[in-house]
């Protein structure tokens, strides 16, 4: 499977059919570990979560630079 120049690649026919995908579905993406999963949001779901979309990336980047270090370190000061 390749990506295009757009960053999209073809949901395989078997996956579409196994989580019920058709187009316009809604779906979601999420790391877990080492891997990406494909999500279906459910119609009339929300791909918000209660505690909002982007929480469960919060903490990640634990340690290492602060933030003033890591501008100057990517700014070249």
């Amino acid at each position: 499977m390749k990506v295009t120049t757009k960053g999209q690649v073809t949901i395989p026919r078997h996956i579409r059919k196994f989580l019920g995908i058709s187009a316009y579905s809604e779906v979601d993406f999420d790391i877990r570990d080492d891997e990406v999963v494909l999500l279906k949001i459910p119609e009339g779901g929300s791909k918000e979560s209660s505690e909002g979309r982007f929480a469960r990336l919060r903490g990640l980047k634990k340690g290492g630079l602060s933030t003033e270090k890591w501008m100057e370190a990517t700014r070249g000061e």
